[in-house]
């Protein structure tokens, strides 16, 4: 561990977010074992995905939001919900914009602008998208940490990390699965899978970079990052989760998922 914190705060962020992006593809390779998982496995696993996000979006983000604004010359609750609302909108602006089809959905459903992309490209752009708050979370987290900022642990930004990494190994077999079901080789499937996580190293080191460059942002950062995963939680896990008849087994997986979000940051941060 001493060698891990003796590093600059972009290179945590660089190596806690490779290992994000690495559990993303161990859940991608589960397709090497199998063609298709039951649909309702698969909801479980999402809903536990939604609820790890959630968790940590108030424990690891908006919580130290707030606290990191008792120091600064504003309402302690404006830095948060500022960030928070830019992070939704974010999130909601690169919608409209990037082509993709979330899972389960017919190539007619695709959101964004209209493209001839494969269906697979649009499967692996979805999933794509909601990885860019979740690299920038674990990065601002670890750039707060550098700057001094209140409340901000390197405890607490590994136990992000290590949440975020959990709840990506069901993402990484929602790319990959699919895609095989649909006839691709196992190998190519593998390949999409993860590397719809390929994109959180490079939000990891943007997000610590500014929060480290920038200082007075980190609260505003840290909740940004937060409303931009509670708009991927609602707008597309949730649904997903919820969109087969068995909705208790995605209902669960939430609550589970949260506990270990909550129970991780609490227990190390």
């Amino acid at each position: 561990m001493e060698w891990f914190q003796s590093l600059d705060a972009v290179y945590q962020a660089l190596i806690a977010t490779l290992f994000t992006w690495f559990v993303t593809a161990l859940g991608a390779s589960v397709v090497f074992l199998f063609k298709t998982i039951h649909k309702t496995i698969l909801n479980g696993m999402m809903g536990f995905a939604a609820g790890v996000m959630i968790a940590a979006s108030v424990w690891s983000l908006l919580i130290p939001s707030i606290e990191m604004s008792q120091s600064l010359n504003v309402k302690e609750y404006v830095p948060a919900l500022i960030g928070f609302l830019l992070g939704g909108a974010f999130l909601w602006i690169f919608d409209q914009i990037i082509p993709h089809l979330h899972i389960g959905e017919d190539r007619s459903e695709a959101e964004g602008v209209p493209t001839s992309l494969h269906r697979s490209i649009l499967l692996v752009f979805a999933i794509t998208l909601h990885n860019i708050p979740e690299g920038l979370a674990v990065g601002i987290a670890f750039g707060a940490v550098a700057g001094g900022a209140e409340g901000a642990t390197l405890a607490g930004a590994i136990a992000l990390a290590i949440g975020m990494a959990i709840q990506n190994f069901p993402e990484g077999a929602s790319v990959s699965l699919p895609l095989r079901r649909d006839g691709f080789s196992r190998m190519k499937s593998f390949m999409y899978g993860q590397a719809s996580a390929i994109v959180e190293p490079i939000a990891g080191v943007i997000g610590a970079l500014l929060v480290v460059t920038i200082t007075p942002i980190q609260p505003y950062a840290l909740a940004f990052a937060a409303g931009a995963m509670i708009y991927v939680v609602v707008e597309e896990l949730i649904p997903e989760a919820q969109r087969n008849s068995n909705t208790d087994i995605a209902t669960i997986g939430c609550m589970l998922g949260f506990a270990v979000m909550m129970t991780l940051d609490v227990a190390l941060g």
